[in-house]
């Protein structure tokens, strides 16, 4: 629960550093108004960390650098002409903006810059009104003109104005009331869920660049899970991510299975649990996320009903590697996420014939030389894969990765798993055999990766005696 008088406490810590303060004083004594906005101002009545620090003002560009000029190390002004100005000042990165009065188009997301001169007429056209909230320095007054601290102690998202109008200007804020209900645990209004469903085509003027933008920072959340139930139920995830509502597979009476949009949710939530535990201090692996979330998308395009009952979605991990690749280059991910996403989803079923016997070591092998650098990942995603409500088959599936993990460990001691190669280079073959580089050294080689997959680490005579036995037995 919000506790306002703390929350006052700790923006008066905040107005009391030394940058603040040190261009507090600086504005002042150029004749113009400065205040902390936004993110800043919310974090810290809420108590979240605070960890960019915006500022907004009544001082054009121009002034705003000659100002920052002599207090600051470094500045840069790429976004000049929407009136911000960045500078590091005290060791510390921060933007400060001319007040906007910006106007849209209603066509793209491109406003008509419009500088303002009322620090309320600048709130009212941000995002949220949790958002539209700032503190003046150095008097350290509260600015809150759409009743930001309401709905912080309500812990609501709501626009500042009509989510119609506020949702017409810009589209792209529908994704960002996602990505802030999962981050601050927030429920979205009535009337702004109502009005995401009713513009959800309109992110269709939004870049993919910007739509994963927020993909990613809704995934990087320690519970995405609300922003993507939002997504869903109105409607707006099919117009970019269609394969996710596409989870929601309709179940008869006589065919029974999983619900596979919850399970994959519940995947997600596993695996993000899993990947702190492992990894408790790195940041958020949002190519593990995406790989929890996508995983089972290709059981829609395999989905048999069988007679009897049964319910069959054979090679749904082939299907989902290619859906999930064709999606993520459409929204511009970069290709080793992409890759390795896919590579996730059509290796996450091959543990379970672990599962239903014990491996030879050159299966241990395989998996590990298949898997790669996303062996971990793999791990991860494989054991968060495990959602029955049966104690005794989670169990059992639990104590079988137990033992492929541990297995896989003893012989990386032994062996250097992760560096699988064969015992002779290509060099080394063309010498033992005579023969120029081409096919056959190629040919070579992976009868010797087989070889080394089989029956591990045999020695470099052994290797070359098999080599030699195996090129006498070509046609």
């Amino acid at each position: 629960m919000l506790n306002m008088a703390e929350g006052v406490a700790r923006l008066g810590a905040l107005a009391e550093s030394s940058v603040v303060d040190t261009l507090a004083r600086a504005f002042a004594d150029a004749g113009f108004d400065l205040a902390i906005v936004g993110g800043p101002v919310r974090d810290a009545l809420l108590d979240r960390p605070v960890n960019d620090l915006d500022f907004t003002t009544d001082a054009r560009p121009d002034d705003i650098l000659r100002i920052v000029t002599p207090i600051s190390t470094a500045r840069w002004d790429i976004g000049r002409a929407f009136g911000t100005i960045g500078a590091k000042v005290g060791g510390e990165q921060v933007e400060i903006t001319t007040y906007r009065a910006d106007s849209y188009d209603g066509v793209t997301r491109k406003p008509t810059v419009e500088f303002g001169d009322s620090i309320e007429s600048d709130l009212v056209r941000r995002d949220f009104t949790v958002n539209a909230m700032a503190l003046r320095v150095p008097a350290r007054t509260l600015v809150d003109p759409t009743g930001g601290v309401e709905d912080l102690l309500r812990r609501e998202l709501r626009t500042p104005t009509d989510p119609a109008v506020s949702f017409g200007d810009d589209p792209l804020r529908m994704l960002r009331a996602a990505r802030f209900s999962s981050q601050l645990r927030f429920e979205v209004d009535p009337a702004t869920v109502e009005a995401i469903a009713e513009l959800r085509a309109t992110i269709s003027i939004v870049s993919p660049e910007r739509i994963q933008g927020e993909l990613v920072r809704l995934l990087q959340t320690d519970d995405p899970v609300s922003g993507i139930r939002l997504l869903v139920d109105t409607g707006l995830m099919e117009e970019f991510l269609p394969e996710v509502p596409a989870l929601r597979l309709e179940v008869d009476e006589h065919h029974h299975h999983k619900d596979v949009y919850e399970h994959s949710l519940t995947v997600l939530q596993q695996a993000i649990a899993l990947e702190k535990i492992r990894h408790p201090e790195a940041a958020p692996d949002v190519t593990l996320r995406l790989a929890a979330l996508l995983h089972d998308i290709g059981k829609p395009a395999t989905r048999r009903l069988e007679p009897g009952g049964g319910v069959t979605f054979h090679h749904h991990d082939v299907k989902g590697a290619r859906l999930a690749r064709k999606r993520l280059l459409a929204l511009r991910f970069d290709s080793d996420t992409t890759a390795s996403v896919a590579q996730l989803i059509e290796q996450h079923l091959r543990f379970f014939g672990y599962a239903e016997g014990a491996w030879t070591d050159s299966a241990v092998r395989r998996y590990v030389r298949d898997a790669g650098p996303e062996l971990e990942r793999l791990h991860i995603l494989t054991r968060a894969d495990v959602t029955t409500r049966n104690r005794r088959k989670a169990g059992r599936l639990a104590g079988a990765y137990d033992d492929i993990e541990r297995r896989i460990a003893e012989l990386s001691a032994q062996e250097e798993l992760g560096a699988i190669r064969p015992e002779l280079d290509g060099n080394r073959i063309q010498e033992i055999l005579g023969i120029e580089p081409g096919r056959a050294v190629g040919e070579a080689y992976r009868f010797l990766m087989e070889l080394r997959l089989d029956e591990g680490i045999v020695g470099e005579d052994e290797a070359e005696r098999r080599l030699r036995a195996w090129w006498a037995s070509r046609p």
